[in-house]
């Protein structure tokens, strides 16, 4: 009778933990599922990022005619079920304190949880211009950390995607090119050093145009050495997702 109800307990005790796996299995998948479900993903940044983008709630024009327009009209298409919100909030011309001016009704309020932020050319370009006006190195990492922080009081979990700022020797970049090159790579340490740091995906836009530049020309993919061409945003858009697709799984269906 012993061995009896001791194996009767043992398989009852067996059945109830299969259960509860089960249910711990299942929750664990619905967690996933709902990480990567609803979510809302914002861009910000300058005329890159801007895409000529409309500025009003007319679906045609919204998100630009940029990468962040390629990212979202994919992702959108190939992903309608899911539920995902695009925002692109760049506006061209803008640099570090722009975007801490309007951080709060333009990022914040919008609540993302992928955030993407690509800023720094127009910080190098105003330090050409009018350098007595201009952050100078350190501040711009202190308001581009400023920028992160407020993010992550706001949504612990949120996943910062930070784009390394590019500029080539073409067209007007020919003129004080040695400051341009110098200033550019000094603030993308700095990306690079915060996204460490922010645990972010980092996207190296400058090593993938460099890789393009053996296959066409550099006006082919960045027509004035800041600005891409339809070309270039289209290695943008491809580049975001590859790279992003190493923390959002749904994303792997991609083939890069």
């Amino acid at each position: 009778m012993k061995n009896i109800f001791s194996r009767r307990v043992f398989l009852q005790s067996s059945a109830i933990s299969t259960f509860l796996m089960g249910l711990k299995s299942n929750s664990v998948a619905a967690s996933n599922l709902e990480m990567e479900t609803k979510l809302t993903f914002l861009f910000q940044g300058d005329s890159i990022t801007d895409g000529n983008r409309g500025r009003n709630t007319d679906p045609n024009h919204i998100m630009g005619h940029g990468y962040a327009y390629g990212v979202a009209s994919r992702i959108g298409a190939d992903f309608p079920e899911a539920g995902f919100t695009f925002y692109n909030r760049g506006i061209s011309g803008n640099r570090i304190p722009d975007l801490q001016k309007r951080w709060k009704e333009e990022t914040l309020d919008l609540k993302p949880d992928v955030l993407s932020l690509l800023i720094g050319i127009n910080d190098v370009n105003a330090l050409i211009r009018k350098p007595e006006e201009a952050p100078n190195l350190e501040q711009f990492e202190i308001g581009y950390r400023d920028l992160l922080d407020q993010c992550k009081q706001n949504n612990p979990d949120i996943l910062f995607v930070l784009g390394i700022p590019f500029v080539y020797a073409i067209k007007g970049r020919k003129d004080n090119w040695d400051i341009w090159q110098k200033e550019t790579n000094a603030r993308a340490e700095v990306v690079k050093k915060l996204a460490k740091e922010y645990d972010a995906v980092l996207i190296d836009y400058p090593s993938m145009f460099e890789k393009a530049f053996k296959n066409a020309p550099d006006e082919y993919w960045v027509w004035d050495g800041i600005h891409p061409t339809v070309f270039g945003h289209e290695l943008m858009a491809r580049e975001w997702i590859k790279a992003v697709s190493k923390r959002l799984k749904f994303l792997k269906k991609y083939k890069y």
